[in-house]
């Protein structure tokens, strides 16, 4: 089972990845990991993962329509 900070350090690490490999896409997040990570006392578990799924899915569309991207580590 996962908990809340394994799920908030694979938004971390998510995150960072992108910010590094994909600075075209990372540049259309709308935060970035250290502010969403300091103010979570209103975001529940749910929201969390729901954002994590969020992130993984716009990832792998950026990959799949950016064929030149194919070779970077997608996470």
């Amino acid at each position: 089972m996962r908990t809340l900070n394994s799920v908030l350090t694979e938004i971390t690490q998510l995150t960072s990845n992108i910010e590094t490999n994909f600075p075209e896409l990372y540049q259309y997040l709308d935060e970035n990991p250290i502010t969403l990570i300091g103010d979570n006392s209103e975001i529940g578990f749910k929201e969390f993962e729901n954002y994590l799924e969020t992130l993984k899915e716009q990832l792998k569309d950026y990959i799949e329509s950016h064929p030149h991207h194919k070779t970077k580590r997608a996470a």
